[in-house]
């Protein structure tokens, strides 16, 4: 039996920036606020394509429970900084009624070379994700991994979804976000390889010809990171609520481990084509938790709150091997009580309901999300 990955945790979420008093996304991003967030937190912190985000990144956690302490303290950081400027993160992948065109892109080289590149589509990708690591050193095996892993991006992205408006506009969509990427080149799924020097000539036909300077600007929704030896997450929403991140990054993880456990008994999860995948994750962005999944094994729709049942049962060895059983369990309860895409709807219909007008049921979603993006204090999951 070969020796067991480590399985290190590391996150990285991206806020939006808004005016705590209109709730509108800020244009640009007030100078001195960046330097304020490393001096709170190690300098744990970065700019993004858009002056009006700020992305975090956890160290390197050997166990879920370091990592949920680490992002409620990057959190924390953050808040407390845009506070002095009367500005407030939110934990959502997109702003409810923000209109990208009066936004202004982060002023730097690799920004600039950035929108070169990709040009109109560039300037609407005033969206946030949620990304986890996993760090797994041997890239054979990596490249195993994100084989299999792909039949589960689809109910991680269910799990996570905070992108229902755009623009102030209800999309239909529990994650219109996953549409706006999707413009991109390079991004949805990764293709099937045999091995990790198959993957690199690949990647090298790119670079080579001098498209793209390395694999950090291959998007897909899972993939091999170009700077660590992890296998990095990318599909999801940013979940609101921090429990939320904390769950999807748990089941992520003990999702890998089962498939190492299974190779480890000289089986594997099945293969399906990308075709097929592809329609479930159309129908997680498109119902979120409140839909169904196609089970192929059964070849039907399945209600995603019964997969996820599963889902639970069948990583519990794993959970209970990385201690984070009651995480992973979490994932329960979103789909008991729903997503930040289900809460956001909620809130402007409930404020509709009760008379306020189109642009006070959408201010007042940004608010839900102000209040909702706080990171709750540190302790056992709820």
């Amino acid at each position: 039996m070969s020796e067991e990955p480590a399985w290190t945790l590391g996150i990285e979420e991206e806020y939006l920036l808004v005016e705590r008093d209109t709730g509108a996304l800020v244009k640009k991003q007030p100078p001195g606020l960046m330097e304020k967030v490393v001096d709170l937190r190690h300098g744990l912190v970065a700019r993004e394509l858009f002056s009006s985000q700020i992305e975090i990144a956890t160290s390197v956690c050997t166990d879920v429970k370091y990592l949920r302490a680490d992002v409620g303290l990057l959190r924390l950081a953050v808040q407390e900084a845009a506070d002095e400027y009367g500005l407030a993160p939110i934990a959502s992948s997109t702003h409810p009624f923000a209109r990208w065109a009066q936004l202004e892109h982060t002023q730097g080289e690799r920004y600039e070379a950035l929108v070169e590149d990709l040009q109109g589509v560039s300037r609407q990708l005033i969206i946030s994700g949620l990304h986890v690591h996993v760090g797994i050193d041997d890239p054979d095996l990596r490249i195993d991994l994100m084989n299999q892993a792909v039949y589960f991006l689809p109910h991680l992205l269910a799990l996570s979804t905070s992108s229902p408006f755009w623009e102030g506009i209800d999309t239909g969509l529990k994650s219109y976000r996953t549409s706006l990427f999707a413009t991109l080149p390079r991004t949805g799924l990764p293709e099937k390889f045999n091995s990790w020097s198959e993957y690199c000539r690949h990647v090298d036909v790119l670079v080579n010809a001098g498209i793209i300077e390395d694999s950090s600007k291959v998007w897909w929704h899972i993939r091999p990171s170009d700077r660590y030896p992890t296998l990095e997450m990318r599909v999801t929403d940013l979940p609101t609520r921090m429990e939320d991140t904390i769950s999807v990054a748990a089941m992520y993880v003990c999702l890998l481990r089962m498939l190492w456990r299974l190779k480890m008994e000289n089986r594997r999860w099945r293969n399906y084509a990308n075709f097929l995948v592809s329609e479930n994750l159309w129908r997680a962005e498109r119902y979120g938790i409140g839909g169904e999944l196609i089970d192929f094994g059964k070849g039907e729709l399945v209600p995603f709150a019964e997969l996820v049942a599963e889902l639970v049962e069948l990583v519990r060895p794993d959970a209970e091997a990385l201690n984070c059983v009651g995480e992973v369990e979490h994932a329960l309860t979103i789909c008991e009580r729903g997503t930040s895409a289900d809460r956001q709807l909620a809130v402007y219909q409930g404020a509709l309901d009760a008379g306020a007008t189109n642009d006070e049921a959408i201010k007042a979603v940004v608010d839900a999300l102000i209040t909702d993006s706080i990171a709750p204090p540190l302790g056992p999951p709820v």
